[in-house]
């Protein structure tokens, strides 16, 4: 039956109430992921009793090489094994069609697979593991994304699918003592739980039964000489292969559809379901066929499954539906004539259409009087916002414009709204619609447009900087008093008879040194440009010597640096602040919600920018994580404060993506927005030139053509640098000599790692932005020789959901052979070349043309690397990926996935090329990097590629081959801060030193409490950087947490690195205690207060303490291993209370 009068936003409603009426299961079948996610949030807030389960499609082509997001599969397969179970209140099912033509594991596989796990139930952990793998768990050592399990003694961590966190069990022998949910980011645990489901995260499992079916299946369908393909060979080991999910059939006798999960189901077709269908039904036997034609030579053959066995056809989809009611969903009124029903449902006003004009009061006075109207004929009104902040800043606004507003939390109690009052709600509704008793406007309909973000788990910005650090087996590393070693793994030895974890090291003529874990502060990386460098000799004088050389040429160095960033210090700038009002008016035209990162850097811009000193701030954020828009909101502040902005880019296309960005943000405000590039005429320019002149321009966005000399300011007071990496030396002079008095705001994904290493030693402040947009996934990444049946399948997925594809090339001589080659693979395909040598008016043509769709294929050289946005294109493909440096790559790869839909990158070269080591290890670093908000580590592992010529010059990069990059840092941050006398910091002298601590009590982590060496190496480094008692408490509770209770050990290695801080300081070198007594050394043999230790001993009455001829102090006392620690901590403390007195004095 076709239901009419059904706009977007009221399908939900309409669904909710047909679950509470229908006595059964309810299935929206929505035309894409997007419809799906959009009308679940819906049903998630105006049906909260109901139970809504997703079941997404794969996100790959029919008969890829590539397996479907393992997320997805196990939402999919945690939403078939609960319909195997009891509803828990009206169930709605939402899907695609995508999802319900593909056939289904059948129920009878999933029956009895699921573990309900209760706190005090006995677990045999043999069996919870081999549970764990045979349902499609992927053991690892530390759980972060769903199908994942690691296990720690008696601890296990779960990510169940279905689940928006994992769990962690605690079992005492076979009992489950605790379940807990905990942050797969932080790795700490929250609420406590007093059950779970296990359910399976797999369409199947590689159990014995399962890959004789397999291979039977197999060897019927393509003959025994397939039994050499290596998919077929994986089966057979019991390993899983990429794409093995699309041979799913051969796993069962048969499959089912998810409609048999659903008996008594009510069917709902979204609008244009069934076009949809014939056009998937239709990919579907295009990629069959395209598989079916013999490969190129050296190609592994792919066998593929005749279509009816993994889908429905046309037949079995109406057969699938029949004796089911079928609802079909169509936004528009019913003509005269058409079968089926009105639901009188229209879509909502689109108020925002006058703000073009500036007529922003309008827009309020508008709403107000249709609020008016719509109470007159009965209907309630509502106003979605998308987070609680925009709905704040929206309820300002309409309480400014003299309108009643009323703000609530859930559906339930929005239903007691007022007659003429406005109903604030936080809700993800992109179109607003108007039916029978209600009236919805949303954010967008009011303010423009909006983009739909749902909350993501988040990566704290702290983790990333850590993770740059880490230290391998064969790494050099540099050790602050022996120099330049390498790192050849962890040994426990014997210290004062127990058993002690040290890192072995290996100097020249293989000497070894043995450093104590909780001194592995000592320890720095040298850095990735290892070639050629020698090792140093333990105990020879060398080290030393370049070490004080290189202070002196860091301090001179640093010094230069302080000069210039003092000089700006005690320069006064206006003291710019935010306008009342307009403030958050401007705020609430932004289309997303602030991530928490982004929210800070916007904070530390206006800080700056209203301390009455010239700011000088880099915002170093990923590519697409939202660094224009800390931009926007300092133009707006400069702005309305009567100040010009200059907004400095590097490219002409990102001057005009910038300068559209500025101009649709500002409209309606007294503020006029200019452009300056090589895409501007001459006249227009001069025009430019003369309005930056007499200030009737306010904010200009351009490239270098900025900073030439003809460009006066009337009033300059904001230099924004975008993309900053990309200026060459002469343009970064003359931005220098721009930006003395005024304040400056710098915004890079990959900064310089000068540029990095300046905001790290304090000169400059630095504002990180690590957090992803909400629903930003991470972007894909293949690595791999160019197949050109990959490549197509890729363009073919891209152009099958609507997207565009970049392919880029490092020359432009490449362009029309890889043009031609592309053609070959996808001949229907259009396909545009972008590059440099075009002339601005062409160049500007082709991008406008490709924005605009007309276009498939944009192939470039690397043109496209600088800022672009372009949501549409979603998939990247570099030929000659070795060709490029990781900084680009980074970029370019920055450039897709950038919207709701998840991004795919090929990085390739040809068949027959050998890649060098270097390329191989820029590559290598690229699929590491897949994490979102990798950028600040890039530039990190970026400033090891690249030897740091970058850093100042080609001399400091000499310099960092001495010493390794990061007691370079170390060297350079402690210059700078003596030399500008920073208080409350140690000297760099007081900090070369680490006091030595032998309780002859074992001091490590075994290896039974975390097996896992570079997580266990990783703890090391945290431990012994911790600085306080807080701190060592907040690892105690964290080490318990994640692997339970603490062994003697390590609470011996954090009793140490308490009484090693303590140490330094009371100023004491080396502490040794055995069973019957402590000697202490100090530092140079010499106590700061000799008066007040006399004075203390007198004091101590309990056992014997004196000072001996060598100047240690000795205490003899029969002691227990917990009064040995006991001891030494009071003993250390009372010391420097004596040295601190001393000071004081």
């Amino acid at each position: 039956m076709n239901v009419w009068g059904v706009p977007d936003g009221y399908d939900a409603f309409l669904v909710a109430r047909r679950a509470r009426e229908h006595d059964g299961p309810v299935l929206h079948v929505a035309r894409d992921d997007a419809g799906m996610a959009r009308i679940g949030d819906l049903l998630s807030f105006i049906a909260p009793n109901a139970e809504i389960l997703r079941f997404p499609a794969w996100d790959c082509l029919p008969y890829d090489r590539v397996s479907p997001n393992p997320a997805i599969v196990a939402e999919r397969v945690a939403t078939l094994t609960r319909l195997l179970e009891p509803a828990k209140g009206p169930r709605i099912v939402l899907t695609t069609v995508g999802g319900l033509v593909q056939r289904v594991t059948p129920r009878a596989a999933f029956r009895g697979q699921s573990l309900t796990v209760t706190t005090g139930d006995n677990l045999d952990q043999e069996f919870l593991i081999e549970l764990l793998v045979t349902n499609g768990y992927n053991r690892t050592d530390t759980v972060m994304e769903p199908g994942e399990f690691a296990t720690r003694g008696g601890i296990f961590d779960i990510f169940p699918s279905g689940e928006a966190e994992p769990v962690r069990l605690d079992l005492f022998g076979d009992e489950v003592e605790n379940i807990r949910r905990f942050d797969p980011a932080t790795q700490r645990s929250s609420d406590r739980l007093d059950r779970f489901v296990m359910r399976p995260v797999a369409d199947f499992s590689l159990d014995q039964a399962s890959i004789s079916r397999f291979r039977t299946g197999w060897r019927d369908l393509f003959g025994p000489a397939a039994a050499g393909d290596p998919l077929y060979q994986h089966v057979s080991d019991g390993r899983r292969h990429a794409g093995l999910e699309h041979w799913l059939p051969l796993f069962y006798e048969h499959l089912e559809t998810l409609v048999d999960y659903l008996p008594g189901v009510a069917v709902i077709m979204a609008h244009q379901a069934d076009e949809v269908l014939s056009s998937r039904l239709e990919m579907i036997a295009d990629h069959f066929e395209a598989r079916r034609q013999p490969v190129r030579e050296g190609e592994v053959p792919y066998r593929p499954l005749p279509p009816h066995l993994m889908y429905l056809d046309r037949k079995g989809w109406d057969g699938m539906l029949s004796g089911h009611p079928v609802v079909v969903f169509n936004p528009f009124s019913r003509p005269d004539g058409a079968e089926g029903i009105d639901a009188l449902g229209r879509p909502g006003i689109l108020f925002a259409r006058s703000v073009g004009d500036g007529s922003r009061e309008n827009v309020f006075a508008m709403l107000d009087a249709q609020v008016r109207q719509w109470a007159e004929t009965g209907r309630r009104a509502y106003l979605s916002a998308w987070t609680r902040g925009s709905r704040e800043r929206i309820a300002t606004l309409l309480r400014e414009h003299g309108m009643r507003a009323e703000t609530f939390e859930t559906w339930t109690q929005a239903q007691d709204l007022p007659a003429g009052t406005v109903g604030l709600l936080t809700l993800g509704l992109e179109r607003g619609f108007i039916a029978d008793n209600l009236a919805f406007v949303s954010e967008q309909d009011l303010l423009g447009e909006r983009i739909s973000r749902p909350p993501r788990r988040r990566k704290r910005a702290d983790q990333f900087i850590a993770e740059a650090s880490e230290i391998a087996e064969g790494d050099l590393v540099v050790h602050q008093d022996y120099g330049i070693g390498r790192y050849d793994g962890l040994e426990t030895v014997a210290v004062g008879s127990a058993p002690h974890d040290c890192l072995r090291l290996v100097y020249d003529g293989n000497e070894k040194l043995f450093l104590p874990v909780e001194n592995i502060e000592l320890l720095s990386r040298f850095g990735s440009d290892q070639a050629g460098v020698s090792l140093d000799k333990l105990g020879g004088a060398s080290w030393q010597n370049r070490k004080s050389r290189m202070k002196q040429r860091i301090r001179d160095m640093a010094g230069e640096l302080i000069r210039t960033a003092a000089m700006r210090a005690l320069r006064e700038a206006p003291s710019l602040t935010p306008a009342e009002g307009l403030w958050d008016e401007f705020c609430s035209r932004f289309p997303f919600a602030e991530t928490e990162d982004q929210a800070r850097a916007i904070a530390d811009v206006l800080e700056d920018m209203g301390s009455g000193r010239p700011m000088d701030r880099l915002v170093c954020g990923d590519v697409g994580f939202g660094k224009t828009e800390v931009a926007l909101r300092a133009a707006f502040v400069a702005a309305m404060s009567g100040a010009q902005v200059a907004v400095v880019v590097p490219t002409t296309l990102l001057a005009r993506q910038h300068f559209r960005t500025f101009s649709a943000r500002f409209a309606g405000l007294p503020v006029t927005v200019a452009q300056l590039s090589r895409m501007v005429t001459a006249k227009d320019a001069a025009a430019v030139r003369k309005g930056l002149a007499d200030g009737s321009i306010n904010i200009i966005i351009g490239t270098h053509a900025l900073l030439a000399k003809g460009v006066q300011f009337a009033d300059l007071e904001l230099l924004i640098i975008d993309e900053e990496q990309h200026f060459g030396v002469a343009h970064k002079e003359k931005l220098k000599a721009l930006r003395e008095d005024v304040h400056v705001l710098t915004l890079s994904a990959t900064p310089l790692p000068r540029t990095l290493q300046l905001a790290l030693t304090g000169v400059r402040e630095m504002s990180l932005i690590a957090t992803p947009p909400t629903d930003r996934l991470a972007v894909r990444t293949f690595i791999m020789p160019f197949d050109s049946v990959v490549i197509r399948e890729a363009i073919q997925r891209e152009r099958f959901r609507g997207g565009q594809i970049f392919c880029v090339v490092p020359r432009i001589e490449d362009l029309d052979r890889m043009g031609a080659r592309l053609q070959e693979i996808v001949p229907d395909a259009r396909l545009v070349q972008a590059h440099g040598r075009l002339t601005p008016t062409e160049l500007e043509r082709v991008m406008t043309e490709f924005s605009d769709g007309k276009y498939d294929i944009l192939l470039s050289t690397n043109i496209v690397e600088s800022g672009l946005d372009m949501p549409a294109v979603n998939t990247l493909i570099i030929h000659r990926a070795d060709m490029f440096g990781l900084g680009q790559l980074y970029q370019l790869r920055g450039r897709v996935g950038r919207g709701k839909q998840r991004g795919y990158a090929y990085l390739t070269w040809p068949q027959t090329h050998v890649l060098s080591a270097a390329a191989e290890k820029r590559l290598e670093v690229m699929q590491t990097l897949d994490t979102l908000g990798a950028g600040f580590t890039l530039a990190s592992h970026d400033l090891d590629l690249r030897g740091a010529g970058n850093l100042l010059g080609d001399e400091q990069s000499g310099h960092i081959r001495e010493v390794g990059i990061e007691l370079y840092q170390q060297m350079l941050e402690d210059a700078v801060a003596e030399l500008r006398a920073e208080k409350g910091r140690r000297k760099a002298e007081d900090r070369d030193w680490t006091p030595n601590i032998i309780l002859g009590l074992p001091v490590l982590i075994p290896e039974e409490y975390v097996p896992d060496l570079p997580v266990r190496l990783g703890l090391y480094r945290r431990i012994a950087a911790l600085a306080n008692d807080a701190e060592i408490e907040a690892m105690e509770a964290e080490l318990v947490d994640r692997f339970g209770s603490l062994p003697d050990p390590v609470r011996n290695l954090l009793d140490v690195v308490a009484i090693k801080r303590l140490c330094r300081e009371a100023g004491v070198e080396r502490l040794e205690a055995g069973p019957k007594g402590m000697v202490i050394q100090f530092r140079g043999n010499h106590f700061a207060n000799p008066a007040g230790l006399v004075a203390w001993m007198a004091t101590q009455k309990e056992g014997n303490v004196r000072l001996r001829p060598d100047h240690k102090l000795a205490l003899v006392r029969e002691m227990t291993n917990a009064q040995r620690i006991r001891l030494a901590k009071d003993t250390v403390q009372a010391l420097g209370r004596l040295a601190e007195q001393e000071k004081a004095a």
